[in-house]
């Protein structure tokens, strides 16, 4: 699938990046997501949920890797709302490091995921730069698990520092940081 419009970047392995209609292509996305954050059938279907309510809010958009006409990576986010429910469960952690005011004028990456073979490629550092070098605000927000992973050090290369970390969501077994940089994001 080739999602139309301008702007495509070419990634190796004929990669493009593109825009991509998110609530037209959710389950494609969420297969994605599925095995690149090892995600059950019943986490899927509750996710679905979240992204199809995403897809509504003000400014929210996404974009697509594609190769050999599959999705292979996608990334969304949206202007970031303290009303939302991710932004009241890190305000109080931001808070309290000094930094809540990073919830507001940010662009909060909202889901960045590749599929594990298409890994190590850049296609999620095209997929960030890109969306975020759309954005109108002057920085950007996003959750990862606070882990030394290859995600956290992707975000760090891009400027991305810790604004509050050991972050609990609930439900989630794992705890997360949150992570802000300035736009346009840092280039390598």
């Amino acid at each position: 699938m080739r999602f139309p419009g301008h702007g495509h970047r070419r990634q190796p392995d004929d990669i493009v990046i593109g825009p991509l209609d998110l609530s037209t292509h959710v389950d494609e996305a969420l297969a994605v997501q599925a095995v690149a954050f090892g995600l059950g059938a019943d986490e899927v279907a509750v996710r679905r949920q979240i992204v199809l309510r995403h897809m509504t809010y003000p400014g929210a958009h996404a974009l697509g890797a594609t190769s050999a006409e599959r999705l292979v990576g996608f990334v969304y986010g949206m202007p970031n709302d303290r009303t939302h429910w991710w932004s009241t469960v890190v305000e109080p952690y931001l808070r309290a490091q000094g930094h809540d005011n990073w919830l507001d004028d940010s662009f909060v990456i909202t889901e960045l995921h590749v599929h594990p073979r298409y890994q190590n490629r850049g296609v999620g550092r095209s997929l960030i730069t890109t969306i975020t070098d759309g954005a109108r605000e002057p920085r950007s927000i996003l959750s990862a698990i606070d882990t030394d992973s290859p995600a956290r050090g992707l975000y760090h290369s891009l400027g991305y520092q810790d604004l509050a970390r050991q972050v609990l969501f609930p439900s989630a077994p794992k705890p997360y940081a949150v992570m802000g940089a300035p736009l346009p994001l840092r280039r390598r």
